[in-house]
This record gives C-alpha cells, sequence and structure tokens, in this order.
C-alpha cells in the first residue's frame, strides 16, 4: 500500500482503490488501524485533500471507520451497512444532482433545527467552520473538506445524532467537487465558484446565529438548490 503512486491515474482514485484492496484481500484485517495521514502523504507523495478524500470515499463504501482524535479503521460490521453510495457511480452530473436533492431534503430541516438548538459555541464552531472555508479558498484550495465541515457542524448543532450520522456516513462524497474535476487547471474559474459559495455559506451562519428557523431552512435551500443549478448550467454549458 505505502509506495509512491502512478502520476498519470486520478490520485484519489488510486490511493482509494490501493487501500480497498488491501481490505477486501484481508492484508487489512477488520479493526486495524489505517497509517497516519502523514504516513500516506510521505509514502505514497500525495497531498493531504487527497488522503482525506480517499477516506471520505472508504467510509462511504462501508470500508472504513473513523474516531475522532484516533484515525481512520477498518470496518469491524461492514454487512452491518444499511445504505451505501458507490463513489465509482457519481462521476455524471446528473449523480451529482441527486445527491444534492438528497441533501436539500436533509439539510434544510437540520439548519432550522440547528437554528433553535444550537448552543452559543454550537454556533461558533459552525462561524468558524466557514470562516476556515473561506482561508482555503484564498489559499488556491478546492476546500473539499472545509465545505464538508461546514455542513458537519450545523448537522451536529441540531443535537440530533441521525443527522451526524448522516453527514458522516456520506463524508466527503456530498461535495460534488470530489466527484466533478470541473475545475481542473481554471484556477480563477475555480476560486469565483467557491466564492459564490462562501457567500452563501454565510448567509447561513446569519441565519442560524439569529435565532430564526423560516430563514436558516431558506438559506441552505437556496445554498444547495445554486449548487444544483451551477451543475445543470455546466451540463449545457461545459466550463471552457
Amino acid at each position: 500500500m505505502l509506495r509512491p503512486l502512478n502520476p498519470v491515474r486520478r490520485r484519489t482514485e488510486e490511493v482509494v482503490e490501493r487501500i480497498a484492496a488491501q481490505i477486501t484481500e484481508g492484508r487489512l484485517p477488520a479493526g486495524a488501524r489505517l497509517p497516519t495521514e502523514q504516513a500516506m502523504m510521505a509514502a505514497m507523495g500525495v497531498s493531504r485533500t487527497v488522503v482525506r478524500e480517499a477516506i471520505a470515499a472508504l467510509r462511504a463504501r462501508g470500508l472504513v471507520t473513523t474516531r475522532q482524535g484516533a484515525g481512520a479503521f477498518v470496518n469491524s460490521e461492514p454487512d452491518q451497512q444499511p445504505y451505501a453510495i458507490d463513489p465509482d457511480g457519481l462521476g455524471s452530473i446528473g449523480s451529482v444532482i441527486e445527491i444534492l436533492e438528497l441533501r436539500t431534503a436533509i439539510e434544510m430541516e437540520a439548519a432550522a433545527i440547528a437554528s433553535e438548538r444550537a448552543t452559543a459555541a454550537q454556533i461558533r464552531a459552525i462561524a468558524k467552520a466557514a470562516a476556515t472555508f473561506s482561508r482555503a479558498i484564498a489559499n488556491g484550495d478546492r476546500a473539499v473538506k472545509e465545505d464538508f465541515d461546514f455542513h458537519f457542524a450545523i448537522a451536529v448543532a441540531t443535537q440530533n445524532a441521525r443527522f451526524v450520522g448522516f453527514l458522516e456516513f456520506l463524508g466527503g462524497l456530498i461535495i460534488p467537487r470530489q466527484s466533478i474535476r470541473t475545475f481542473d487547471g481554471k484556477v480563477e474559474l475555480q476560486k469565483r465558484y467557491l466564492e459564490s459559495i462562501e457567500k452563501e455559506h454565510q448567509v447561513i451562519v446569519n441565519a442560524i446565529s439569529a435565532r430564526s428557523p423560516r430563514k436558516a431552512r431558506d438559506a441552505m435551500r437556496r445554498h444547495l438548490l445554486n449548487g444544483k443549478e451551477r451543475y445543470k448550467q455546466l451540463s449545457v454549458d461545459p466550463v471552457q
């Protein structure tokens, strides 16, 4: 597993395939801890973002679980995974739109509930996640993890473990940029796109901070519908 990658292939996919093979062939047994992010970065010559995207994809397949502060582990009970989204099936605009529609149904209510139940500390955590996303895009990053962390902070603020579990299960697959490499080599276009998301995040933060379920629900709905429309447009007007 820990050897340099073929530079020609998409790196996240190869990391996922390599670790998945280790698991299915039994070389990484149930309950085994995966190497640290730093170890995988150094051994395979990939970025932290690639490693984190790969772990998120493995988690969505039900092959890996993560524990806060402890790392990633091979799932001890893979057969108990009730629902799965195959990352290999998310390579089209249509599949991305389907995920966005699913998220809209769940996350609108999560935002509304968070506006009612969130503690002051949880609201600060949501705002901090939005600020971290802003810093990431200012540095030219694709900000997949930071985008996920913003939505995850809202799920935590619902104080309902089912919302948390839903986002934790899907992981980075909820962020379309992980599945569709629309902006590869188009740094300025990506930055403008992410800046629009940044503004929408801030509207959501403001609505939750105002303790307004209606505004929070509407802000999340607009954010995810805007995302859906952006990707629909890409299907008829590909990025040049």
